[in-house]
């Protein structure tokens, strides 16, 4: 397998691509098992490729992508090749048909190859490769005016390969942490708390509330007396500083570009890292 090619097959908000530096440079030395209960677009566990390794996401969706992807990648490359040879003259129609089929297998619950093919799909040719889900759970970015291939064959076998070594799970993040043990390295990046403590809002209908940001610093201290490494990353904020501080955890500020928003004046901003080791 060439790692190289081991990079996200999708853009994801809050995805930590940038930050990686910081992370690697603060990880452990050594440790056992390796736990993402987070895993968005799999920025770190792509550049990391840990052997032993747990992956988790509550986004049905996205887990069903990773799912195809790693057991039938052939076809998965075929549904994409369809989709993207397809394209109408009319892109933005094409887009808005497809974005609307997507919708619909979605709401019908069909977790299959080409549903995940739509998937990475509409995350390429959406505006700022946002996914974003309206109250009923209906996807609803507008188009980019992007008429470029979806993915990267290649790297679609490579990710194949490797996600075939590691196990995947889709659900709630304490869940996907139930077996961890001393020695081993769990790294949580839960959808962000906001920068205004009156707007919240997430990536799946489900919602990431304060209470699951609560129950996520509980699980941490948790975690850290089982003898895990812990490492979480969020905004620098004042409710995340509440969960956090005086605990006994570094807590680093670094610096961070907020690409995916569309107001360019708010694309800087700072975010924390907070590790128990």
């Amino acid at each position: 397998m060439n790692d190289k090619l081991t990079a996200p097959f999708v853009k994801w908000a809050g995805g930590k691509r940038q930050l990686l530096p910081q992370i690697k440079e603060r990880m452990p030395k050594k440790y056992s098992k390796y736990y993402e209960p987070f895993v968005g677009g799999g920025a770190v566990v792509f550049e990391l490729l840990p052997t032993d390794a747990v992956i988790n996401d509550i986004n049905k969706a996205l887990i069903n992508t990773y799912q195809q992807i790693c057991n039938a990648p052939k076809e998965f490359l075929d549904c994409i090749n369809d989709l993207d040879t397809g394209m109408w003259e009319d892109g933005k129609a094409y887009y808005y048909a497809k974005r609307e089929y997507y919708n619909d297998k979605l709401m019908k619950g069909e977790f299959d190859e080409e549903l995940a093919a739509l998937f990475v799909f509409i995350n390429k040719h959406c505006f700022n490769g946002l996914y974003r889900v309206n109250g009923k759970g209906l996807f609803n970015v507008p188009y980019n005016k992007s008429r470029r291939p979806s993915c990267n064959k290649e790297a679609i076998m490579a990710i194949s390969d490797y996600l075939k070594t590691i196990t995947i799970m889709e659900g709630d993040f304490e869940n996907a942490c139930m077996d961890a043990r001393e020695g081993d390295f769990v790294f949580l990046d839960s959808p962000y708390a906001p920068l205004k403590p009156t707007s919240f809002e997430s990536y799946t209908k489900e919602g990431f509330d304060i209470e699951s940001h609560k129950r996520l610093a509980k699980l941490y201290d948790e975690l850290t007396n089982r003898g895990c490494y812990c490492m979480l990353t969020n905004h620098n904020t004042e409710l995340i500083h509440e969960l956090y501080d005086n605990k006994g955890y570094r807590i680093d500020a670094v610096n961070v570009k907020r690409m995916i928003n569309a107001d360019a004046s708010k694309r800087v901003g700072e975010e924390v890292i907070i590790y128990n080791f």
